[in-house]
């Protein structure tokens, strides 16, 4: 699909990179990835009374078949000072705008608007005005607190800020001890180059059915991932032991922050700690880019032993990061009736997909 772009906004991630929450889920890059797979980008910009770009937003567009409806999505998005009530409104009303102009059944946002930090319940807990405040605007609208959450609702951020030291002494004991593990192991990271995609996504697949979640194909991983590092965005860092790659991440930075968006381990070496040694590089080189918080992507929703996200979180935890609970994702129905229909549907066709997609995976691993 061509991506159409304004030549007004030709500079975007220029743009974007100095509005709050700046993501790289709102980038030219994302925009371009999903462009490959059947979404429209529909950028979309809001300037103040003098002039100022004072909120952004990569609207997606798709055309569901074969019933032909229309949805959009902003990943990530919008991007604005969500605490400034006369421009959360411009942009509602903006975006509830557009998405009657398109024809669209609902369009769905899931901005970083932060409801409250730390586990619910424990000395940490702390909730926000801003969040509470932009729930209850999104409710009197008649928005709704979407069925499908695309992102993480929940995630954990390190704080990059501070000396090497300081970092490390931000990491809980066992971690530290971990880390030197692998060190004396002879677990070595390394950066990685378009040649290791193969191998990270075979990690990747393996990873999925060994952790029982789904992924894509090895062709829309390497869309990506390629997307990226070629407008030097993201890096790969491959964790080895005496030359057997064991592990791997791909680092995410943009704007003064990083993101760990997808990591693959195997069964090999597991003993060795490489998953210990693999973050702190990755927190050591999104330092180096200038980037002052690592998200870790990804929490509970509900911050209990049961939930399978649990222990995975109980390592981001241990990196010294802390948890961010967000407001999640909301839609607004266009056409109610279409809406309710569409989000009935949609979970049984997911279901589907799902299924299909364990297939495929374990298809492409077994070659």
């Amino acid at each position: 699909m061509p991506l159409f772009w304004p030549a007004e906004l030709d500079h975007w991630d220029n743009l974007i990179a100095e509005l709050p929450g700046a993501h790289a889920l709102q980038t030219r890059s994302w925009a371009e990835v999903k462009a490959a797979y059947g979404w429209s980008p529909l950028p979309q910009v809001w300037k103040d009374s003098s002039g100022q770009v004072c909120a952004a937003a990569l609207v997606l567009e798709r055309t569901v078949s074969p019933l032909r409806l229309r949805v959009l999505y902003v990943p990530r998005g919008p991007l604005l000072n969500w605490a400034d009530g006369a421009v959360r409104s411009q942009v509602l009303d903006g975006l509830q705008a557009l998405a009657r102009r398109r024809g669209a059944i609902f369009i769905k946002i899931d901005p970083e608007v932060v409801l409250g930090t730390g586990i619910p319940g424990s000395a940490d807990d702390c909730l926000t005005d801003t969040g509470r405040d932009f729930q209850a605007d999104l409710g009197r609208r008649g928005w709704h607190f979407s069925d499908e959450q695309i992102q993480f609702r929940n995630t954990v951020w390190v704080s990059l800020a501070g000396s090497e030291e300081e970092r490390l002494g931000r990491l809980k004991q066992k971690w530290r001890y971990n880390l030197r593990l692998a060190q004396r192991k002879g677990v070595v990271v390394r950066s990685g180059s378009k040649a290791d995609l193969s191998l990270m996504y075979h990690m990747y697949a393996e990873t999925s059915l060994r952790d029982g979640f789904v992924i894509r194909s090895q062709e829309y991983y390497r869309t990506v991932w390629e997307k990226f590092m070629e407008n030097d965005l993201a890096t790969p860092l491959i964790a080895e032991v005496e030359g057997e790659a064991v592990a791997g991440l791909m680092l995410f930075h943009f704007a003064g922050r990083a993101w760990y968006l997808y990591g693959m381990s195997r069964q090999a070496s597991r003993e060795k700690m490489p998953n210990y040694l693999l973050q702190w590089q990755a927190m050591s080189l999104a330092e180096s880019r200038g980037c002052l918080e690592y998200d870790l992507w990804g929490a509970p929703d509900v911050f209990d032993e049961t939930d399978s996200m649990w222990g995975v979180f109980r390592f981001k935890e241990g990196m010294g990061g802390q948890v961010i609970r967000t407001c999640g994702a909301w839609d607004f129905p266009v056409h109610p009736w279409l809406y309710t229909a569409y989000t009935r549907l949609l979970p049984r066709l997911l279901d589907i997909l799902r299924r299909r997609g364990v297939t495929q995976t374990r298809r492409e691993v077994s070659l």
